[in-house]
């Protein structure tokens, strides 16, 4: 007998503004970290995608950079990625932070949303809503949709969970029947290998501070399976500058060996392995202007012209 179970899967992407919470809500839906989170803005270069299931749903979510005004090539390809990861998605979800309100990016994405959406659902999701009155949220509600026709609204608190479950739901409702896109255990369909540099440029970016983080990127450059189930796994982390070399280094190198031990600990957590970990600083003036360090963050470098 045929089971009556229809399968389901599809894309959603989640957009909004730098920090409005996307990395996080990404990694609450899924149950598993597999995007960066910061409280730096703009540190979700790649459209990392988290997979879920709720039911017989799989949903893939594609957690886009932040929209912004971008300046330069890096920018412009970030941006360009987020509008990539809306034009593909079968749901689209936008994200706004309860207490800022209408701000000028968001007005901009509202702008910009129309030409993209096409016939498919878009859902508003407020995020930290713990952080305003309930006649705010109210009113905000309001003007949000009186701005753009959305399918559905949902009050949530992405790092708390709150209102998570039902939006997760109302998602798998509306995936299209199909059959699963991923083996059920897979969280991410990135290759450990980005994920791993993703992990490391975190600590970076926590660690430092001003603009360097923006000026790096950190690449695994090799990964070697070991006989005892541990794995080897080198890392370049590309400055701009020799000074920014320094930076990342510390005194005594003091900087550069507590964010190899974090990013260590987190991979081994993630992999549930042995991780052996080596850092190198490399001092690459042009790397913004390289295709292939833009290939390495799953970017594309044209989308970068001006």
């Amino acid at each position: 007998m045929a089971s009556r179970m229809t399968k389901r899967a599809g894309f959603v992407a989640l957009i909004g503004e730098p920090n409005a919470g996307k990395s996080t809500l990404t990694n609450y839906l899924v149950g598993a970290k597999v995007s960066i989170v910061t409280h730096k803005v703009q540190t979700t270069r790649a459209r990392i995608r988290g997979v879920a299931l709720e039911g017989d749903s799989q949903i893939v979510f594609v957690d886009t950079p932040g929209l912004f005004q971008p300046k330069r090539r890096l920018d412009r390809a970030m941006v360009a990625a987020a509008w990539g990861g809306a034009a593909d998605a079968d749901v689209i979800v936008l994200l706004i932070e309860a207490h800022r309100g209408i701000t000028k990016g968001v007005e901009a994405i509202l702008e910009n949303l129309s030409d993209v959406v096409g016939k498919r659902p878009v859902a508003l999701a407020i995020n930290k809503i713990d952080k305003v009155k309930s006649d705010e949220l109210l009113g905000l509600t309001q003007e949000m949709n009186a701005r753009f026709d959305f399918t559905e609204t949902f009050m949530i608190s992405a790092e708390k969970g709150y209102g998570v479950a039902d939006l997760r739901k109302w998602l798998a409702e509306r995936m299209p029947e199909s059959p699963w896109l991923y083996p059920e255990d897979q969280i991410a369909d990135l290759p450990m290998r980005m994920i791993a540099a993703e992990m490391t440029r975190e600590k970076l970016t926590l660690r430092l501070h001003q603009e360097l983080p923006y000026q790096l990127t950190v690449e695994t450059e090799h990964w070697e399976e070991r006989q005892d189930g541990s794995a080897r796994v080198d890392q370049i982390v590309y400055v701009a500058r020799d000074g920014h070399k320094g930076i990342i280094l510390g005194k005594k190198g003091e900087t550069i060996k507590a964010v190899s031990q974090s990013a260590r600990a987190e991979l081994e957590e993630f992999l549930g392995r042995k991780i052996h970990l080596f850092l190198q600083v490399k001092v690459r003036p042009n790397w913004l202007e390289e295709s292939a360090r833009y290939s390495e963050m799953g970017l594309n470098f044209k989308d970068g012209n001006t």
